[in-house]
Parts: C-alpha cells; structure tokens; sequence
C-alpha cells in the first residue's frame, strides 16, 4: 500500500533541489560574520568598563574638594585699617 507520504519522501529523497546547493556555505558565512560583530562589541563594552574603572581609580577613594583662598586683590586684609575699623559699627 502506498501512501501520499511515501510518495512525498521518495520524491524528496529523488531530486535535490537546486536552491539548495551551497547553502552551507552561505550559513556557514553568516555564522562567521555574526561573530565577529558580537567580538566588536564585546571588546568595546569592555574597553568601556575599563575605562570607568580607570577613571574611578585615578580620582581617589575620598579626595576633598580644594576650597579657594578669599579674593584680596590688595594683599591681605589690614585688620586695623580705617576703612575696616568704620565698617565695624554698622
């Protein structure tokens, strides 16, 4: 007795299609390329990392900020000046 199915696979197994000649290498190619796309971007998030980690490094565990000298554009302040000794009363 044959069926729909066996006729189906006989013919299958008879003639190859032409479309599918070199097919693996065409697979075979994208494969290739997909990898080293993944390869780029995987070495560009750890140079990323790296350089976070470089970064965090090189500033300190707790540098403190440096706070700036006051502004005396005439040298230091003259506590018994004039000037400074009428400024007192108000």
């Amino acid at each position: 007795m044959q069926t729909d199915i066996d006729t189906a696979l006989r013919r299958l197994s008879a003639i190859d299609h032409p479309g599918l000649e070199g097919i693996e290498d065409a697979v075979m190619a994208g494969v290739r390329a997909r990898r080293q796309t993944r390869t780029g971007v995987r070495m560009a998030g750890l140079a990323g990392i790296g350089a976070i980690a470089l970064g965090t490094a090189a500033a300190g565990p707790g540098a403190q900020p440096a706070s700036a000298a006051p502004l005396e554009p005439f040298g230091m302040a003259a506590p018994l000046a004039p000037s400074t000794l009428l400024a007192a009363d108000r």
